[in-house]
Protein backbone atom coordinates (compact mmCIF):
# COMPACT_ATOMS: atom_id res chain seq x y z
CA UNK A 1 0.00 0.00 0.00
CA UNK A 2 1.42 3.41 -0.83
CA UNK A 3 2.13 6.10 1.69
CA UNK A 4 -1.35 7.64 1.92
CA UNK A 5 -0.34 11.15 2.95
CA UNK A 6 2.76 13.30 2.59
CA UNK A 7 2.19 16.10 5.08
CA UNK A 8 4.02 19.24 6.18
CA UNK A 9 3.08 20.16 9.74
CA UNK A 10 5.41 22.12 11.99
CA UNK A 11 3.92 20.45 15.09
CA UNK A 12 5.01 17.05 13.71
CA UNK A 13 3.25 14.25 15.60
CA UNK A 14 0.21 15.51 17.52
CA UNK A 15 -3.47 14.64 17.90
CA UNK A 16 -4.62 16.10 14.60
CA UNK A 17 -2.14 13.91 12.72
CA UNK A 18 -2.61 10.75 14.79
CA UNK A 19 -6.36 10.90 15.35
CA UNK A 20 -7.63 13.38 12.74
CA UNK A 21 -5.77 11.83 9.81
CA UNK A 22 -4.63 8.50 11.22
CA UNK A 23 -8.03 7.08 12.06
CA UNK A 24 -9.88 7.90 8.80
CA UNK A 25 -6.93 6.69 6.72
CA UNK A 26 -6.46 3.62 8.95
CA UNK A 27 -2.78 4.46 9.39
CA UNK A 28 -0.43 1.74 10.60
CA UNK A 29 2.74 3.83 10.65
CA UNK A 30 4.15 7.34 10.54
CA UNK A 31 7.53 8.24 9.07
CA UNK A 32 8.78 11.44 10.70
CA UNK A 33 11.48 12.90 8.46
CA UNK A 34 13.63 15.41 10.32
CA UNK A 35 17.41 15.31 10.44
CA UNK A 36 17.58 16.75 13.97
CA UNK A 37 14.86 14.54 15.47
CA UNK A 38 16.44 11.49 13.82
CA UNK A 39 19.61 12.25 15.79
CA UNK A 40 17.90 12.87 19.15
CA UNK A 41 16.79 9.92 21.27
CA UNK A 42 14.94 12.12 23.78
CA UNK A 43 12.95 13.94 21.07
CA UNK A 44 12.05 10.61 19.50
CA UNK A 45 10.79 9.38 22.86
CA UNK A 46 8.61 12.48 23.23
CA UNK A 47 7.03 11.92 19.82
CA UNK A 48 6.55 8.20 20.48
CA UNK A 49 4.35 9.12 23.45
CA UNK A 50 1.86 10.71 21.03
CA UNK A 51 1.46 7.55 18.96
CA UNK A 52 -1.11 4.95 20.03
CA UNK A 53 -0.23 1.28 20.52
CA UNK A 54 -0.38 -0.58 17.24
CA UNK A 55 0.85 2.39 15.20
CA UNK A 56 4.57 2.39 14.43
CA UNK A 57 6.65 5.52 14.14
CA UNK A 58 9.94 5.66 12.26
CA UNK A 59 12.39 8.54 12.62
CA UNK A 60 14.47 9.27 9.58
CA UNK A 61 16.82 11.75 7.98
CA UNK A 62 16.01 12.98 4.49
CA UNK A 63 18.71 10.75 3.00
CA UNK A 64 17.54 7.65 4.87
CA UNK A 65 13.87 8.33 4.05
CA UNK A 66 14.73 8.62 0.36
CA UNK A 67 16.71 5.39 0.52
CA UNK A 68 13.97 3.55 2.47
CA UNK A 69 10.97 5.00 0.63
CA UNK A 70 10.42 1.80 -1.34
CA UNK A 71 10.14 -0.15 1.93
CA UNK A 72 7.54 2.29 3.28
CA UNK A 73 5.59 2.17 0.02
CA UNK A 74 5.64 -1.64 0.06
CA UNK A 75 4.36 -1.89 3.66
CA UNK A 76 0.91 -3.52 3.58
CA UNK A 77 -0.34 -0.91 6.07
CA UNK A 78 -1.24 2.65 5.13
CA UNK A 79 1.26 5.28 6.24
CA UNK A 80 1.85 8.99 6.66
CA UNK A 81 5.16 10.62 5.84
CA UNK A 82 5.54 13.80 7.85
CA UNK A 83 7.98 16.71 7.75
CA UNK A 84 8.01 19.78 9.95
CA UNK A 85 8.90 22.24 7.22
CA UNK A 86 8.69 22.88 3.51
CA UNK A 87 12.44 22.72 2.91
CA UNK A 88 12.64 19.17 4.27
CA UNK A 89 9.72 17.99 2.12
CA UNK A 90 11.26 19.68 -0.93
CA UNK A 91 14.61 17.95 -0.32
CA UNK A 92 12.84 14.62 0.00
CA UNK A 93 10.71 15.17 -3.11
CA UNK A 94 13.88 15.88 -5.11
CA UNK A 95 15.16 12.42 -4.15
CA UNK A 96 11.87 10.49 -4.35
CA UNK A 97 10.14 10.95 -7.71
CA UNK A 98 7.14 8.96 -6.45
CA UNK A 99 5.90 11.85 -4.31
CA UNK A 100 3.01 13.15 -6.37
CA UNK A 101 0.99 15.12 -3.77
CA UNK A 102 1.87 17.07 -0.62
CA UNK A 103 -0.54 18.29 2.03
CA UNK A 104 0.30 21.53 3.82
CA UNK A 105 -1.31 20.93 7.17
CA UNK A 106 0.10 23.49 9.52
CA UNK A 107 2.79 26.11 9.18
CA UNK A 108 2.20 28.48 12.02
CA UNK A 109 3.04 32.09 12.76
CA UNK A 110 6.55 33.26 13.48
CA UNK A 111 8.37 36.50 12.64
CA UNK A 112 8.79 37.03 8.91
CA UNK A 113 5.80 34.93 7.91
CA UNK A 114 2.60 36.26 6.34
CA UNK A 115 -0.76 34.64 7.03
CA UNK A 116 -2.28 32.87 4.01
CA UNK A 117 -4.87 30.72 5.80
CA UNK A 118 -5.70 30.42 9.48
CA UNK A 119 -3.22 27.52 9.67
CA UNK A 120 -0.68 28.55 7.02
CA UNK A 121 1.85 31.37 7.43
CA UNK A 122 4.69 31.61 4.91
CA UNK A 123 7.87 33.51 4.21
CA UNK A 124 8.67 34.50 0.63
CA UNK A 125 11.27 31.68 0.50
CA UNK A 126 8.70 29.13 1.69
CA UNK A 127 6.26 30.32 -0.98
CA UNK A 128 8.96 29.93 -3.63
CA UNK A 129 9.73 26.41 -2.36
CA UNK A 130 6.06 25.40 -2.61
CA UNK A 131 5.85 26.83 -6.12
CA UNK A 132 9.01 24.93 -7.06
CA UNK A 133 7.48 21.69 -5.75
CA UNK A 134 4.38 22.33 -7.85
CA UNK A 135 6.58 23.19 -10.83
CA UNK A 136 8.06 19.68 -10.64
CA UNK A 137 4.59 18.17 -10.94
CA UNK A 138 3.79 17.70 -7.24
CA UNK A 139 0.19 18.60 -6.41
CA UNK A 140 0.37 20.89 -3.39
CA UNK A 141 -2.80 21.46 -1.37
CA UNK A 142 -3.57 22.90 2.06
CA UNK A 143 -5.93 21.03 4.34
CA UNK A 144 -5.83 21.02 8.11
CA UNK A 145 -8.28 18.16 8.76
CA UNK A 146 -9.68 15.42 6.51
CA UNK A 147 -13.22 16.84 6.60
CA UNK A 148 -12.03 20.20 5.23
CA UNK A 149 -11.94 20.89 1.50
CA UNK A 150 -8.38 20.74 0.14
CA UNK A 151 -7.30 24.12 -1.18
CA UNK A 152 -5.13 24.46 -4.26
CA UNK A 153 -1.70 26.03 -3.93
CA UNK A 154 -2.91 29.15 -5.74
CA UNK A 155 -5.95 29.53 -3.48
CA UNK A 156 -3.69 29.03 -0.47
CA UNK A 157 -1.14 31.61 -1.58
CA UNK A 158 -3.85 34.08 -2.53
CA UNK A 159 -5.63 33.50 0.80
CA UNK A 160 -8.87 33.05 -1.16
CA UNK A 161 -10.27 30.72 1.44
CA UNK A 162 -10.03 33.46 4.03
CA UNK A 163 -8.22 33.25 7.29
Amino acid sequence: MPVELYRIDDRLIHGQVVVGWGQPLDIGFIVLVDDEVAASDWEQELYRMGVPPGMDVYFSTVEAAARDHGRYAADPRAGILLTGDIATMARLAERVPGIRAVNVGGIHHRPGRTQRLRFVFLTADEERALRALAGRGVVVTAQDVPAARPLSLEDTLDGKAGS
